[in-house]
């Protein structure tokens, strides 16, 4: 008996601490069992499962696909697949490349703006190197762009320039959720799908739950009360498994994305499914 966080990310996406110290500050939070569920990626996993082992805290393989359904951006996890699984993986590079279009996309439309930087200096800011498996997001534009002076914050980085419906926001091709939900089924997993009060568009919610997803986050760091409970009532109605996260990005120019890790949780004991063959 214990406590879980299944939503994650480590610097193999857009999180700004590495995977074994997402599992070390899991640990320092009293956690029996968290998820990574790295953006397009599973290149932290390995290292998470590794750092799990020796820490005595289970880390369940996880990856959150990013999906797009009547113009709407949504996020579906995957909970216990095969981090190996060789269709998976070719999806996920393919997805990574549509990520960089839209990445540079946003950065012609920020230079559109009079605001003259690079993706290879966004890459450099982040200290990563393009083809290995890493992905970037907007939190890293946002970051050079306070580094240059152009916004004060993060959070004024996206209301001016990266949000959705901000001038220089981009949104590419993406997999549909039903596809996201196949991906993560022939890997051996179970979908979830992330933080639907984020979307505010339950009869697009329902539509997707219609594609046979698995559960729903009702239990997210963004969520008012309000939301958990009707989406509670929903997981239920249709007998889904009820999940919760965190989604912990970690502090980011003294700004901290979402909440830290452990702010929601669930008990172990609601994880039989997602358990098996992961302890």
């Amino acid at each position: 008996m214990g406590k879980a966080d299944l939503h994650m990310h480590t610097t193999a996406s857009d999180g700004v601490c590495s995977p074994t110290r997402v599992v070390e500050l899991a640990v320092e939070a009293g956690l029996s069992v968290i998820a990574v569920t790295d953006h397009d990626t599973v290149a932290g996993v390995r290292e998470a499962i590794e750092a799990g082992v020796r820490l005595g805290i289970t880390v369940l393989p996880g990856v959150e696909i990013s999906t797009r359904m009547e113009d709407q951006d949504i996020h579906m996890l995957g909970y216990g697949i095969d981090i190996d699984d060789k269709r998976l993986l070719g999806r996920l590079d393919q997805l990574r490349l549509a990520r960089e279009r839209r990445n540079q996309l946003i950065i012609d439309r920020l230079n559109a703006c009079g605001i003259d930087i690079t993706l290879a200096e966004v890459w450099n800011t982040v200290k990563k190197e393009p083809g290995n498996d890493l992905t970037i997001g907007r939190p890293h534009i946002a970051e050079v762009l306070v580094r240059r002076g152009v916004v004060h914050s993060i959070s004024e980085a996206f209301d001016r320039y990266l949000g959705e419906g901000a001038v220089a926001y981009a949104s590419p091709e993406r997999v549909t959720p039903e596809e996201a939900i196949r991906l993560i089924h022939d890997a051996g997993g179970l979908a979830v799908i992330a933080h639907p009060g984020l979307y505010e568009h339950d009869k697009l919610v329902e539509a997707i739950i219609g594609f046979g997803v698995d559960g729903i986050e009702v239990y997210h760091s963004d969520h008012t009360s309000e939301q958990e409970r009707r989406y509670e009532t929903i997981a239920k109605r249709y007998d889904l498994m009820i999940t919760a996260g965190s989604d912990y990005h970690g502090e980011r120019m003294g700004e901290m994305r979402h909440s830290h890790i452990g702010a929601r949780t669930m008990d172990t004991r609601l994880l039989s499914k997602l358990m098996r063959g992961n302890t």
